[in-house]
């Protein structure tokens, strides 16, 4: 077997294999039982509650968590916005980077903020350390944040029948504790003796091979990057992201951003196992997302180490697939590997420009920043996949002639009502801003010149893919596209405010209403949702919904793109 292939089978396999145990210890940290680095981790929480002048045995309403969700994202994202513009003049800024200007510290606050890490800067030149550390922060409150609602959902569905759910200061705080803070240390630590430079000192003076002096460009970076993966944030520490060697030296710190960045979001789906106490959904769950993500990925690596068509036209040998834009280091089928993972989780890292796949790799990257259901980001990835299965119990309910429930809770109008706002609001998000773009574009080509690179199918795919991006908090993007202008930094940064906190909104408000009602036992006709029928219906709404929302975008961009050749 290929090497590359053997290369992917171990990435995937090394991932499920650690996320399995890593979702019970996280499934007994939301239940409050006792594991064994409580005694290193109680006290430390105590000091997090002490300063913040919290209760964390005092039980929250739905209504209750989310208050206090964007009040801690609201207060971060201020001094976000005040450090982003100020960075000129504030300390641990070695090399005078200059501050940012309105609108460009607005898109990348709201992005860390959102989980996105849209980034219209590139950090060597754009941010001081400072800067940079408060980026890093941000990872991991954001990510605290999609994983403690997360929580609120898991004991939503386990409760009978309750109206208060937990506190989410305590599962925010034992989030970032006892599962992000760790594993960021181990990854970190694996990295700087990988070769990824860890210093606050500002750039470095070397010759080079043909005698000139050149300045490079360093700091804290095995921190941020463990980091950036394990929350699913992405954000680089460089402009080229972990194609950059001080980010990603070589195949074995590849290995490691592959399965950290994948670690966390198949971990919560059988956490979610073992808080509800019903593992068989949790694997009916995990198996519709596996069958998606392989769906994706697996043509997408054959079309890339196939290589580009058009070369092999002109004569031109290509053993190792179409490797434009991406790292030898890495090859082809890697670098394709992570595309689809990274789109897939909504890490939105990057160790290959994917401006530069073949069009139907492209596609699929979209696509799964479109369903952005299949793994998704640390906690919200189950959150989207939450609201699929409320519409599938619907429609399977109405199929049969029951009245639809899940869990032994019925599902009635105003939770539909919500799940098809939050289902209809991506593909609004994303097709919206993208027809606003195209327009201005068609309208006015000279003034917005500086926008597309690649004119044509390409370029109305940049548009797309950087919604789509924003919408997912995503955040990786087709490089070709102008992107750090006020129309840019401004409309992507309400997607991403949109498509952060509705869909985190509405899926808690389904599961604070559903906890509210009365449980119902199971009887001989109740739909039983830990099936493999159950999880074809799921898969199937998610297609549904997936292709009649995007699929005349798709054909206007990468597929139209791949008739072209």
């Amino acid at each position: 077997m290929n090497s590359e292939i053997l290369g992917i089978l171990l990435m995937f396999f090394l991932a499920v294999g650690l996320a399995i145990p890593l979702g019970r210890y996280i499934g007994k940290i939301y239940s409050n039982e006792k594991t064994w680095l409580d005694k290193i981790f109680n006290p430390v929480d105590k000091i997090f509650y002490k300063a913040a002048g919290v209760n964390p045995d005092t039980e929250m309403t739905w209504k209750q968590h989310l208050l206090a969700l964007l009040t801690i994202n609201l207060v971060w994202f201020l001094v976000a916005m005040f450090v982003l513009t100020n960075m000129g003049w504030l300390p641990l800024n070695p090399d005078h980077n200059p501050s940012m200007s309105g609108d460009l510290a607005f898109n990348t606050a709201v992005s860390f903020v959102t989980n996105t890490n849209l980034q219209h800067y590139s950090g060597e030149t754009g941010m001081s350390y400072l800067g940079q550390l408060i980026l890093m922060l941000w990872q991991f409150i954001s990510a605290g944040c999609g994983m403690a609602v997360a929580a609120v959902v898991f004991v939503a569905m386990r409760e009978r029948t309750a109206e208060k759910l937990g506190n989410f200061y305590f599962f925010f705080v034992r989030s970032c504790t006892r599962i992000l803070l760790p594993i960021a240390i181990v990854v970190a630590t694996l990295l700087v003796f990988s070769g990824t430079p860890m210093t606050f000192e500002g750039k470095d003076t070397i010759t080079n091979l043909q005698g000139d002096k050149v300045e490079v460009s360093r700091g804290p970076v095995a921190a941020f990057t463990a980091i950036k993966h394990l929350g699913t944030n992405g954000g680089g520490f460089f402009g080229p992201n972990s194609a950059h060697p001080f980010e990603n030296p070589n195949y074995f710190t590849n290995i490691v951003e592959i399965v950290t960045q994948m670690l966390i979001p198949l971990a919560m789906v059988f956490a979610m196992g073992y808080v509800v106490r019903r593992r068989k959904l949790a694997w009916t769950v995990f198996g519709v997302m596996t069958i998606g993500f392989l769906l994706l990925m697996i043509p997408t690596v054959a079309t890339e180490m196939n290589g580009n068509p058009a070369i092999s036209h002109m004569g031109i040998s290509q053993t190792m697939g179409n490797m434009e834009g991406k790292e030898v280091r890495f090859g082809s089928a890697a670098s394709a590997y992570w595309s689809i993972a990274t789109t897939v989780i909504s890490t939105g890292s990057i160790n290959s420009m994917h401006d530069s796949f073949m069009p139907l790799s492209g596609m699929n990257q979209m696509l799964g920043m479109m369903v952005n259901a299949f793994y998704g980001g640390v906690g919200v990835g189950f959150l989207n996949f939450y609201i699929f299965i409320i519409l599938a119990v619907f429609i399977s309910g109405l199929m049969v002639g029951r009245t639809p429930e899940f869990l032994g809770k019925k599902i009635e109008a105003k939770e539909m009502k919500i799940a098809m706002i939050i289902a209809l609001l991506h593909p609004f998000l994303i097709l919206s801003g993208t027809a606003i773009a195209s327009h201005l574009y068609a309208q006015n080509p000279e003034t917005f010149a500086s926008w597309l690179n690649n004119p044509g199918y390409h370029g109305f795919s940049e548009m797309l893919y950087e919604f789509t991006s924003s919408s997912a908090n995503n955040g990786s993007g087709f490089e070709g596209l102008g992107d750090n202008t006020p129309f840019w930094n401004i409309a992507c940064g309400i997607v991403m405010l949109m498509a952060r906190y509705l869909p985190i909104i509405g899926p808690v408000a389904i599961a604070g209403s559903l906890a509210a009602k009365k449980y119902i036992p199971e009887s001989a006709g109740t739909l039983k949702t830990d099936t493999s029928t159950f999880g074809l219906m799921v898969f199937a709404v998610i297609a549904i919904v997936a292709a009649l929302s995007f699929f005349p975008a798709l054909a206007l961009g990468p597929i139209a793109e791949y008739f072209s050749m």
